[in-house]
């Protein structure tokens, strides 16, 4: 379990389905995916993330507020296919009713302290679709530049966004 300010992260449980569904079948949260999700596509996601945990120890967790309990998306590393290469990814969904609360930008820092505290990866990615200014603004928001745009066919146009574990302890250093 990861804890910040104002969230917990934790792994998911099959209990986490109706409130995950409500997130990712919304087609304005789900506008830069290919389609928002189905009942099938959700419960797949939950699995895959299970199984994330069993294969890696890592995966996309749940986002819980820490003062009611309530779910309210995920946030985790995961390893993607970003432009030929199978990579370490910050990836978060926030249900759109607590957007502009800065909850990404505090899960996803907390996910890429704990990556850099906890692996060995020495870089750590997040990428979207060229038209989701949202998550590109929180892995700016987090110290990641933009590395890479690439032809994607499920995005047409991909970013990719990049911190190093040196950036990051730069980054640290100036916090203390």
């Amino acid at each position: 379990m990861i804890e910040t300010e104002r969230l917990l992260l934790r792994e998911y449980t099959p209990d986490d389905f109706d409130a995950l569904y409500e997130i990712v079948s919304d087609p304005e949260t789900m506008q830069h995916y290919p389609a928002p999700f189905d009942e099938a596509r959700t419960k797949r996601w939950i699995d895959w993330n299970l199984e994330n945990y069993r294969q890696y120890g890592f995966g996309l967790w749940a986002v819980v507020l820490k003062e009611t309990g309530e779910f309210i998306g995920d946030c985790g590393i995961t390893i993607q296919n970003i432009d030929g290469e199978m990579l370490p990814e910050i990836g978060y969904h926030i249900h759109k009713k607590y957007w502009r609360r800065g909850f990404a930008k505090e899960a996803a820092r907390a996910v890429r302290d704990w990556v850099f505290q906890n692996t060995d990866y020495d870089t750590i990615y997040s990428y979207m679709k060229y038209t989701n200014v949202g998550s590109y603004s929180t892995a700016m928001a987090n110290g990641m530049k933009k590395v890479k745009e690439y032809p994607d066919p499920k995005n047409t146009i991909s970013y990719a966004y990049a911190i190093a574990r040196d950036e990051w302890k730069k980054l640290k250093e100036q916090q203390v």
